[in-house]
């Protein structure tokens, strides 16, 4: 997959993961002998890759396996069905934003800063990784097995969450100390934020890059107060 350069947000760059196209090297006019796991890396590459596509939210196995120049049946030596490829993809998304944003609570002391570098942190992600938006948003699960859906749903619930964490300890605008509700709706506030840029990421052809303002954004909503006022 192409990563996209850093936006000029403001916010300390995080160092985001993209799944890289892997090389297709061969020796001797033939193919090279792949290491063990390689292939199936491969696979989940060229299933991103596919997804950034335009109207490409229903990926046949036929499609994937004539991109990569194999069987269908090579494909399933790999993964045992398609929704076993998506859960692939689903891992690297955990593991690539859960890792960064598990750092930011290790490095960062200002918890109000702290929820808006996690934020970042998504929305960067998603601008390096297009395809992935399209899993991360449900586009592209529409038509594959239901937990896949609810895998992603909870994966931003522990951003939800995560979110939560922090405010709570942060104090709010006026200099008290934060209440668990208020926690709970800035918290909500900023997730569905997240959603809603990858959303439009996605829905726009990848033209509307979900860190566009976004220091601007995010400094807006983490000075809003609970009850509506600024």
């Amino acid at each position: 997959m192409n990563a996209h350069p850093d936006a000029d947000t403001g916010l300390p760059a995080e160092d985001g993961a993209a799944l890289a196209p892997a090389a297709q090297g061969s020796t001797g006019g033939g193919r090279r002998r792949l290491k063990p796991g390689e292939r199936r890396l491969q696979i989940l590459q060229a299933l991103a890759t596919m997804l950034e596509q335009p109207g490409a939210e229903r990926i046949t196995t036929a499609a994937l396996a004539a991109r990569l120049e194999l069987s269908e049946a090579a494909l399933y030596r790999h993964f045992a069905s398609k929704a076993q490829m998506f859960e692939g993809l689903i891992d690297f998304i955990e593991q690539s934003v859960f890792t960064l944003t598990n750092q930011i609570g290790e490095r960062e002391g200002n918890a109000r800063l702290r929820a808006c570098r996690i934020v970042a942190v998504v929305l960067q992600f998603g601008e390096r990784n297009p395809g992935m938006v399209r899993v991360m948003v449900g586009d592209a699960l529409v038509f594959e097995h239901q937990r896949l859906i609810q895998r992603m749903a909870m994966f931003f619930d522990r951003i939800e969450s995560q979110l939560k964490a922090c405010l709570r300890s942060a104090d709010s605008p006026d200099g008290l100390p934060g209440s668990a509700l208020d926690a709970q709706i800035r918290a909500s506030v900023l997730t569905s934020f997240a959603l809603g840029r990858l959303q439009r990421f996605a829905r726009s052809g990848f033209k509307r890059l979900p860190t566009e303002h976004l220091e601007a954004s995010l400094q807006l909503l983490a000075s809003a107060r609970a009850d509506g006022t600024l």
